[in-house]
C-alpha cells in the first residue's frame, strides 16, 4: 500500500485538536497506515503510523500545560525514501494539496515537497 520505505521513526507532538488532521494527512496523502501501539506505550495518547512492518511516525497528543509550537519542535522537515512515484503523485493530485517537484539528476532522484497540516515541511524522495 505505501510507497514509503525509509525513516526509522519520528514523533510529532501536537495539540489534540490537530492530531486527527495530521493522521489523515499521513495516511491519505503520504500513504502510511495506522498500526498497533507498542504495549509499552499503551498509556500514551496518539497514533502509530507504519510503512510496511516498521513504525515510522508517532503522533502524540500534547498535554494541556505543554507549550507546543505550531511547527513541531526542533524539526525543520521530514524526508522519506519512497517508491511508486506515479501512484504518489496521483494520490497528491487527488488530495488537492499543492506540492513542488524537483529532479536531482546527479543523484538519480525526483523529489516532491509539500507541507503537513502542522506546517512541517515534507520531502518525498524517489530513485529513478
Amino acid at each position: 500500500m505505501t510507497g514509503v520505505r525509509g525513516l526509522a521513526h519520528a514523533n510529532i507532538r501536537a495539540p489534540e485538536a490537530m492530531i486527527e488532521r495530521l493522521r489523515r494527512f499521513y495516511i491519505d496523502v503520504v500513504g502510511l497506515r495506522e498500526g498497533p501501539r507498542p504495549a509499552f506505550r499503551s498509556g500514551s495518547r496518539g497514533h502509530w503510523l507504519y510503512a510496511g512492518e516498521t513504525d515510522v511516525l508517532h503522533l502524540t497528543v500534547a498535554g494541556p500545560g505543554d507549550a507546543v509550537p505550531t511547527r513541531t519542535g526542533h524539526l525543520n522537515h521530514l524526508a522519506f525514501a519512497c517508491t511508486d512515484l506515479d501512484v504518489t503523485r496521483a494520490r497528491l493530485d487527488a488530495s488537492g494539496l499543492a506540492y513542488e517537484v524537483d529532479g536531482v539528476d546527479e543523484l538519480g532522484q525526483v523529489q516532491l515537497f509539500l507541507t503537513d497540516p502542522s506546517g512541517l515541511n515534507i520531502e518525498l524522495n524517489f530513485s529513478r
